[in-house]
């Protein structure tokens, strides 16, 4: 079963985006390079818990 996470910026620490994942496949933290609109840039997205 697939889970919505939030993903969070890294450098301004801003809510930006949502996607899914699938728990068992990735149990921990996922990251992914996004571009940040309150940055202006790409950069690191986490996760958020």
């Amino acid at each position: 079963m697939r889970e919505i996470i939030t993903l969070v910026c890294t450098e301004c620490k801003r809510k930006n985006y949502t996607s899914t994942k699938e728990k068992r496949n990735t149990p921990g933290r996922l990251e992914k390079k996004k571009f940040c609109k309150f940055e202006k840039k790409h950069t690191l997205h986490r996760e958020a818990r």
